[in-house]
């Protein structure tokens, strides 16, 4: 077994974090550890603090003009229910992709069997969306849109702003999934018109587990909006009744402020560094690699083969491997680590015809080196000669 690591599954959990975002989350600890909202001493009231500082940071990160409308939660997947099941009423039609997430699908299966109507509209097999499909798939009861903008199988990226232009001219909702794309690709809500956002904390934005959220578009009424859970908030204890207002409506119960210090502290590198900077290095990596598999006999490669037109998330195959006995050798012999199957996504790996057995994933964060992606394509080609 390799003692050295090459880490190549940022697109499930991004590592190693910045020690900046450890060092917050270990001062949190050490020196706060209070609990925000729930009480009026010192240590409650700089909690708090922290909370509002993380709150106000993902604003300022997706164009939100009040951050009361940036609503925390575990994960996307949270954020994700929270939109589908807190907008959503029995007859209302749903229109999504092939390329979804289980994070997506899921749910909307689930609120299909309630009464809900779903259209999946066909992606392209490299994993792109036209968005004249969705023009055609409304209907007169089209109450949301809901796509990821970036695939976490192939990284290939949909058209979030031609989707975004479509909905708000059928004054439609439109949801968009920023899993793979918050921290790595601009994202404005308002120039998109994105009406709500869920992202996650321990991917790009280098935070903890545990952290996200969704984001609400200021033209969305949150007194339509039912949260998916009810309880103690800080605020407006004489009531037995939740409260009204964002974003205590939707965050009961303790938040996780150590887990809010770490993703603060994450923003603040990605702020520092400048996304562009961020999203341009990827890039180069996501070429790199997709021109060197390419140069392996028996190589296959998934989705878009431009890193212009994708995260930095690239799916392969080898001839004569199992993608599961090449993921393990590539562990086992070389430290480097990818993701092997179908990545929580059945439906994109229909689309792009590697279903049932899926694909081996590499995906590249900021903190990974052009000589990472050297050592993995040496590896890659040792393999494929063992194969052969």
């Amino acid at each position: 077994m390799s003692e050295t690591i090459i880490y190549l599954d940022n697109a499930a959990t991004s590592h190693p974090k910045p020690e900046s975002v450890i060092q917050a989350m270990v001062a949190f600890m050490r020196e706060v550890g209070g609990n925000a909202g729930r009480s009026g001493h010192r240590l409650s009231i700089e909690a708090g603090r922290v909370v509002f500082e993380a709150r106000e940071k993902v604003a300022a990160l997706f164009g939100v003009r009040d951050s009361s409308r940036v609503v925390f939660g575990q994960n996307a997947t949270e954020a994700i229910n929270l939109g589908l099941k807190g907008f959503l009423h029995r007859g209302d039609h749903v229109i999504t992709s092939s390329m979804e997430h289980n994070s997506v699908m899921r749910p909307l299966r689930a609120l299909e069997r309630e009464g809900i109507e779903l259209t999946v509209v066909p992606c392209s097999r490299e994993g792109f969306l036209d968005p004249e499909k969705i023009q055609e798939a409304i209907r007169k009861n089209s109450r949301l849109v809901v796509l990821n903008h970036g695939s976490n199988v192939v990284g290939t990226l949909l058209p979030i702003s031609e989707v975004g232009g479509i909905c708000r001219n059928h004054g439609i909702l439109f949801m968009a999934d920023a899993a793979q794309t918050a921290g790595v690709i601009p994202i404005d809500m308002d120039k998109e018109k994105i009406d709500l956002l869920a992202f996650t904390g321990h991917k790009a934005l280098f935070g903890p587990q545990g952290t996200g959220g969704l984001a609400i578009g200021r033209k969305v009424d949150e007194k339509t909006l039912q949260p998916l859970k009810r309880g103690g908030t800080g605020s407006r204890s004489e009531l037995e009744e939740q409260p009204d207002f964002l974003p205590d409506l939707c965050e009961s119960g303790t938040p996780n402020a150590v887990g809010l210090a770490g993703l603060r502290a994450g923003l603040d590198f990605i702020l520092g560094v400048g996304i562009e900077k961020i999203r341009d290095h990827e890039r180069k990596l996501t070429a790199r690699l997709i021109q060197g598999l390419l140069e392996i006999p028996g190589a296959i490669v998934y989705g878009s083969g431009d890193a212009e037109k994708q995260c930095a998330t690239v799916s392969f195959n080898l001839k004569n491997w199992a993608p599961s006995d090449l993921s393990f050798r590539l562990d086992e012999e070389f430290g480097i680590l990818t993701r092997v199957g179908l990545h929580c996504a059945p439906s994109a790996h229909r689309t792009i015809g590697t279903f049932p057995d899926g694909t081996v994933r590499v995906s590249m964060s900021y903190l990974n080196t052009e000589d990472e992606i050297a050592q993995t394509l040496q590896a890659i080609k040792t393999l494929a000669r063992k194969g052969a």
